[in-house]
């Protein structure tokens, strides 16, 4: 469970979060077209993907590419609450920001290889870099978007001077080659995006009749059914780990509609939003 969840962002992006988990806990990552750079502030956790399990202790971290599914982190401690620092690495940030010309962190190397994540050992520099993001959450008015910028830069630079830049270089440039997705990370891409069931065929190449039948027997329900199931269980758990107005977690979670989403969300959960949050929040 989130006992504590604060966010900054740059360009509209979530860029920064500072997140603190009671045990035990256990979080998939969605499949998204961005990398990540956990840092384990306090506590121990295990990073899961279909072929491994990390173990990543406390000051260590991990970087992640998200394009393949079946990640999550668990804590591997269930006496120890866990405190993580994400950065997270979208690439029309990174172009915005290197208008000129992308690091050499980003380009391919002459690697081949489908890893996707990589153990970054104790880093006298990284764990400096870390406590210089913690003083931003705590003074949240000095934070500005050439702080940031900055920010973002240093963490590259520091990646690419630790002794595992080959790796993290290989894992980074994924970020900027041709991807070939399957039906499901072509779903779950775009749970919580402004799209529809036709504009989800097309991208899945099939007509609209064809994908409903690849969806039913993949999902065992119908598309609609199961989208809406799963952006009113983020919208539920997004109303327990933020302060953000429910008007903005319901178009994060893909609904345009604040009453169809009060409705289905009182539907499911046999109560409004706003009782939800409130009285969760009491317990």
């Amino acid at each position: 469970m989130v006992i504590d969840y604060k966010k900054i962002e740059l360009f509209g992006k979530q860029l920064i979060q500072k997140v603190v988990l009671e045990p035990p806990f256990d979080f998939s990552f969605p499949i998204t077209e961005q990398a990540c750079f956990l840092y384990m502030l306090d506590g121990d956790m295990q990073y899961l993907s279909q072929n491994s399990t990390i173990d990543i202790p406390s000051n260590y971290s991990l970087l992640l590419n998200c394009v393949n599914s079946g990640n999550k982190i668990q804590n591997s401690n269930n006496d120890s609450k866990g405190e993580i620092v994400i950065v997270t690495f979208h690439p029309d940030v990174l172009k915005k920001i290197y208008e000129k010309d992308l690091p050499k962190l980003f380009k391919p190397n002459n690697e081949v290889s489908n890893q996707t994540s990589e153990k970054i050992k104790n880093d006298f520099l990284i764990k400096k870099y870390i406590e210089g993001l913690l003083f931003y959450f705590e003074n949240p008015s000095l934070i500005n978007e050439e702080i940031l910028i900055l920010k973002l830069k240093e963490i590259i630079l520091l990646l690419s001077q630790t002794q595992n830049a080959n790796i993290i270089q290989t894992i980074l440039s994924q970020l900027f080659s041709p991807a070939t997705y399957t039906f499901k990370q072509i779903i779950e891409a775009n749970l919580f995006t402004q799209i529809n069931i036709e504009e989800l065929a097309k991208r899945t190449n099939l007509s609209i009749s064809s994908f409903k039948r690849e969806f039913k027997k993949l999902y065992n329900d119908s598309p609609a059914n199961y989208i809406k199931t799963k952006r009113l269980e983020r919208a539920a758990e997004l109303l327990l780990i933020s302060n953000e107005r429910i008007t903005d977690i319901a178009f994060d979670c893909g609904f345009n509609d604040l009453a169809n989403f009060t409705k289905s969300f009182s539907d499911k959960y046999k109560t409004t939003p706003t009782n939800y949050r409130s009285k969760t929040s009491n317990r």
